[in-house]
């Protein structure tokens, strides 16, 4: 039997026939994505995401049960970084970067920046599947609601509607899960400061607590990666069991 034959009867990994399954019943409705090793993600758009994650949960095939996490994404600053070096500071454990922005802001506005990733659980197969939908508009960023097709992504699209100001259209109850009452902005978004808007303290003299613009200086730290002392010396931790 030639190498070929033999190839094509081998049978299919159990990944693999996943994502034959997958790509022959959604074809162009699910785009593959690079992942890690024995990992599956697609991505799927908007106007199609209820329908495929339907299908997921009620094939057989698929049987994707439980939806174990529902995260945003900011793509603002992807692909760029605060501060590019590869050498350590010899005088201090970090140095602050000096004359760049408190924010990145590339140079034209990301067409599509926002995104909500689903990983997927299917108890009867022991099979995992994790989808990436962006979202329709960059501002307010929006995409259907999986409430309905699993019960569980209620809190998870609630927590990424109060971090990143992600709306789920058809959600039962969208408001802030994690953030103070009257809390103004989004902080899992990449153009909001690391040091908030506000500060909050007591004041004596008004007997209560009271809300005032942040007095800290937002700043970029490197860190200090060499270290050269006795710690590290060989003839001292040559007798080091390694725990």
């Amino acid at each position: 039997m030639s190498a070929v034959s033999t190839e094509a009867a081998a049978p299919l990994s159990k990944m693999a026939t996943l994502a034959a399954h997958l790509e022959a019943t959604f074809g162009a409705r699910l785009t593959r994505l690079a992942a890690l090793d024995q990992e599956l993600a697609y991505e799927v758009v908007p106007t199609d995401l209820i329908a495929v994650c339907t299908v997921l949960r009620d094939d057989p095939r698929f049987a994707f049960e439980s939806a174990i996490d529902v995260s945003g994404i900011d793509y603002l600053s992807y692909g760029h970084q605060e501060w590019d070096t590869h050498d350590a500071t010899s005088t201090g454990f970090g140095r602050g970067v000096v004359g760049q922005d408190s924010v990145f802001v590339p140079p034209e506005p990301r067409a599509r920046r926002f995104a909500v990733a689903y990983h997927l659980l299917s108890y009867a197969n022991n099979q995992r599947l994790r989808l990436r939908c962006y979202c329709d508009t960059a501002e307010p960023p929006t995409v259907p609601s999986v409430v309905a097709v699993w019960p569980s992504a209620n809190w998870f699209e609630r927590e990424a509607f109060d971090l990143f100001g992600i709306l789920f259209q058809e959600h039962p109850d969208l408001r802030r899960l994690l953030t103070d009452y009257g809390f103004i902005g989004h902080p899992f978004r990449k153009d909001f400061p690391l040091s908030g808007h506000v500060e909050v303290r007591y004041d004596a003299e008004q007997g209560r607590v009271v809300y005032e613009p942040v007095s800290i200086e937002p700043r970029v730290l490197v860190p200090r990666v060499i270290r050269d002392d006795n710690r590290y010396d060989a003839a001292l931790t040559a007798g080091r069991s390694g725990n």
